[in-house]
């Protein structure tokens, strides 16, 4: 929660903020809402407001999200109406070392108070870093002395990274491009761009033209690790809207076939519309209907993409409302579905060819414990695990993932 000069010099809020703020919250926590959708709706609902309103408004919602239990409990009440946002408000302006607005809505506050509460709980782990008490003691369970600095990484504010389109341009073309259009970009690797200030980057026309692709560096990691090459065929069996489909036509320079499944067909028809904006021909949206869709792909993939669905922890800094939606019954649950995927979908991984599981979490239980189950049952006896990795926030620098890449035996 610490702040930087050029935020503090430049803090100004107006109450329209505040009370956009507010509402953005309450959609998201008294009906259920995404965060990226409550921030959307707010934006949406006064296209007056300047670039700086809107960042603002996006920023201090999601830092509300991120850090809901620490200022709630040193509230010592969670926020019913619009008017208990602005408490808050007030405490995380307070913890960060601004200047509260003299407005009527902060006049009872303390911030001896307030740093009195604050240092009370220094200690507990779980308030401090605010997240809930399960997914504390679960992280301490299986990361054991690791987790306090994962756990702090996954609180800090993701980064705006961008993954360069190959088949149509390259890292120095879009960086200057980006310049034109006033956004500053630091090259990464011969794909990824991280642009430090944020920018409403779908403006740009080198979004425009299909020269880059919002994507986190950890999340681009995947694609490379699957070792595609032109002229394969690929199936991306958890597709949704497709960004890793995206990444492997770009390094299969758009030879080859990539078969993209998912079972909602909405994000599909999303894939189609970045595809075409992308200039990728080589992919093949297609919903899964039944087990029979899985059945007519038999021993047809020389690589088999499963991202299966997960907890999501090692993205919570992109996601922090997730958090607070989870559940240990939905963990457990997951974990069968994890299994269940890669007992049933493995048979479309040919001889010689290999499976790919990836998740963005970073517990074992989804990870590495997974693999080994697999690899002990009666298809995963086809398999051989060559390698795996767990890229973790702190260690990493960006969101966190698994991937593990086994082969099938010939």
């Amino acid at each position: 929660m610490l702040i930087n000069k050029q935020e503090k010099t430049n803090f100004r809020p107006y109450p329209a903020q505040a009370q956009a703020v507010a509402e953005a919250c309450q959609e998201i926590f008294h009906q259920g809402m995404k965060a990226d959708k409550a921030v959307e709706k707010i934006l949406k609902a006064d296209k007056n407001r300047g670039s700086k309103d809107r960042a603002f408004i996006a920023e201090q919602v999601y830092e509300l999200v991120r850090w809901y239990r620490l200022l709630t409990h040193i509230a010592e009440n969670e926020p019913y109406q619009e008017k208990d946002w602005f408490v808050l408000m007030a405490i995380h302006w307070t913890l960060k070392g601004l200047s509260i607005p003299p407005w009527r809505e902060f006049e009872f506050i303390s911030k001896d108070k307030i740093w009195k509460s604050y240092k009370e709980v220094e200690n507990n782990l779980a308030i401090i870093e605010s997240i809930p008490d399960w997914i504390n003691e679960t992280g301490e369970k299986e990361l054991g002395s690791a987790w306090p600095a994962i756990l702090h990484a996954l609180n800090e504010p993701a980064s705006l990274i961008l993954r360069v389109n190959t088949l149509k341009s390259n890292v120095r073309l879009v960086k200057i491009d980006l310049e034109k259009d006033g956004v500053h970009a630091v090259i990464l690797d011969n794909e990824g761009l991280s642009v430090p200030n944020r920018k409403n980057i779908f403006l740009t026309n080198a979004f425009k033209n299909g020269h880059i692709e919002v994507q986190d560096f950890g999340s681009q990691q995947i694609a490379s690790f699957m070792e595609v090459e032109p002229g394969m065929k690929v199936i991306d069996a958890c597709a949704g809207a497709g960004g890793k489909s995206l990444h492997l036509a770009a390094i299969m320079k758009n030879k080859g076939q990539i078969l993209s499944l998912d079972i909602y067909e909405k994000k599909l028809i999303e894939l189609q519309r970045r595809a075409r904006r992308n200039g990728v021909h080589i992919i093949e949206a297609k919903i899964i209907e039944s087990s029979k869709t899985i059945k007519r792909l038999k021993e047809k993939a020389d690589r088999l993409l499963l991202d299966v669905p997960c907890t999501g922890l090692g993205v919570l800094r992109r996601n922090p409302d997730a958090k607070w939606k989870l559940s240990p019954t939905f963990l457990e649950e997951v974990k069968i579905t994890q299994q269940n995927l890669l007992r049933d979908y493995s048979s479309m991984v040919k001889p010689g060819g290999k499976l790919i599981y990836a998740t963005c979490s970073i517990l074992p239980s989804e990870n590495e414990n997974q693999i080994k189950t697999f690899l002990e049952s009666k298809e995963g006896q086809l398999f051989t695990l060559e390698n795996q990795k767990t890229l973790l926030p702190n260690d990493f620098g960006y969101d966190g993932f698994f991937m593990a890449r086994l082969k099938r035996n010939e």
